[in-house]
């Protein structure tokens, strides 16, 4: 598809229902469109490949195929509407708190961003290194996101970069930080939660639930190389 597909991508994640969606590998000239087509709040971490940027998003726009990811990359979390709380009543959703940091640099650069909410939630969002890096990215990110929820129920999700049925990585995260709840054996995008309640999920979308029809050409387009996980909280 050599057209940018940006109205589709977020017509599409504004339809689906959710209270807050965790984007890796988002092009950093969408991040405050998707969060305005979304009538969300959201907070933008840029990982790598941003240095070419200047010139490489006005190729993006118009021949996305040209440009490819040397557009740069950045995670998204997008907050929106209220949460909903143990005793049945919602919860505020807004942001009070956004710190980022950067997990590696080499080859390329990995970040952990992370919000804390109004009810007093901590979300935190990575995209882990491939390879055998992955482990030790998914472990600080971990270590940092723990320290900072201190007490408070925390989320931690993204791209792991790790299977559990292939990196004990999972059963570190539960022995050493109560983080629980992977979505698959063979997955590598989890929804880890600590102190929550979950009711539902997490589960991955089926691949065609993510295909969106072409208006053009009447062919199905697919969004991503990877299906949603979704889970359903109580905090």
């Amino acid at each position: 598809m050599n057209r940018d597909l940006f109205r589709e991508f977020a017509a599409f994640l504004a339809a689906a229902k959710w209270d807050i969606a965790l984007l890796q590998e988002v092009p950093p000239r969408w991040g405050h469109r998707l969060a305005e087509a979304t009538g969300s709040t959201g907070r933008m971490a840029l990982t790598s490949r941003n240095w070419l940027r200047p010139v490489m998003s006005p190729v993006a726009r118009f021949r996305p195929q040209l440009a490819g990811s040397w557009e740069g990359g950045s995670n998204l979390i997008l907050v929106r509407g209220a949460l909903p709380g143990l005793d049945g009543y919602r919860r505020g959703a807004e942001i009070t708190e956004f710190r980022k940091t950067a997990l590696t640099w080499f080859p390329e650069r990995r970040v952990m961003s992370m919000v804390r909410l109004g009810c007093g939630l901590s979300v935190a969002n990575l995209h882990a290194s491939t390879g055998v890096q992955a482990s030790a990215d998914v472990m600080r990110a971990a270590r940092l996101a723990t320290a900072r929820a201190e007490e408070g129920p925390l989320v931690l999700g993204g791209d792991f970069n790790a299977r559990p049925k292939s990196s004990d990585v999972f059963e570190k995260l539960e022995a050493e930080f109560d983080l629980t709840g992977v979505t698959a054996s063979s997955s590598i995008d989890h929804v880890l939660i600590r102190g929550a309640d979950s009711i539902e999920g997490p589960e991955a979308w089926p691949a065609g639930r993510r295909d969106v029809p072409d208006p053009e050409t009447s062919l199905l387009i697919r969004l991503s190389d990877h299906s949603p996980v979704v889970r359903r909280i109580v905090v």
